[in-house]
């Protein structure tokens, strides 16, 4: 059974401060445009939740009474067809928020990629605070409008785009999205398993191993592990991905 851990009530009685003021992933969050008077509120609210890898965080169907801001790890976002198939529709990282937008189920799955921490807010208490904090909520608003344009990207690199294209792009935007992750310049963390990147990119694994041993064959890669490789050639690697490569 994976498991699900809240901080102990005796632990968090401890704290001299709140959890905000010393949380890490605040400048890449939300959580960045509450005001310090709000912090305490911010902090009273929210379930400070860690989920092992493999851990269930929200499941398709469910009652959609929470909102989630993560605050290390990564999580994948996914919908099962009907005939089981899985896509991924997204991967998120520290300071990634997920579920205010959702109707009253949810529409997706997400589980933790990696071991992971969240704050977890209730819907509702969320709200009443984003009416109160028009910072805040014109950063929700900022945050949307990027998720739209991000959803059109997908849109366009699982309709047009080549296998090759699609990896190449997906390596070169990677690290922008987690920027919170300590690693050498040009390197790429991949927490995420070849039949993940599949399921993301609308491949086959096979397809997936055989552009990566490509790509690493030719120079313009080298896998530094099995979840990180060192992008060589980046101008290559962005000509690969526009298509002129």
């Amino acid at each position: 059974m994976l498991e699900l851990k809240t901080l102990p009530t005796d632990c968090a009685k401890r704290r001299n401060s709140n959890a905000c003021d010393t949380c890490g992933a605040r400048a890449l969050s939300v959580c960045g445009s509450v005001a310090e008077g709000d912090l305490g509120r911010l902090d009273a609210m929210a379930e400070h939740l860690t989920f092992a890898a493999g851990a269930v965080m929200i499941r398709e169907g469910d009652p959609a009474g929470h909102v989630f801001n993560i605050t290390s790890g990564s999580v994948r976002v996914y919908k099962l067809l009907a005939d089981g198939r899985r896509q991924i529709i997204g991967f998120l990282f520290t300071g990634d928020f997920l579920g205010l937008a959702t109707p009253d189920t949810y529409v997706f799955s997400a589980e933790a990629v990696e071991p992971a921490s969240v704050c977890r807010f209730r819907k509702t208490e969320y709200r009443a605070l984003i009416r109160d904090c028009p910072a805040l909520e014109a950063t929700l608003f900022d945050r949307a409008n990027h998720e739209l344009a991000a959803a059109q990207n997908q849109m366009l690199l699982l309709g047009r785009k080549t296998a090759l294209e699609r990896i190449a792009t997906f390596l070169l935007d990677l690290p922008s999205h987690d920027p919170a992750r300590t690693i050498p310049p040009g390197h790429v963390h991949l927490p995420m398993t070849r039949a993940e990147i599949a399921d993301y990119l609308g491949l086959t694994i096979e397809t997936v191993s055989r552009v990566l041993t490509r790509l690493k064959t030719q120079g313009v890669i080298r896998l530094v592990s099995l979840s990180e490789l060192r992008v060589e050639q980046p101008e290559v690697l962005r000509d690969l991905a526009d298509g002129v490569g």
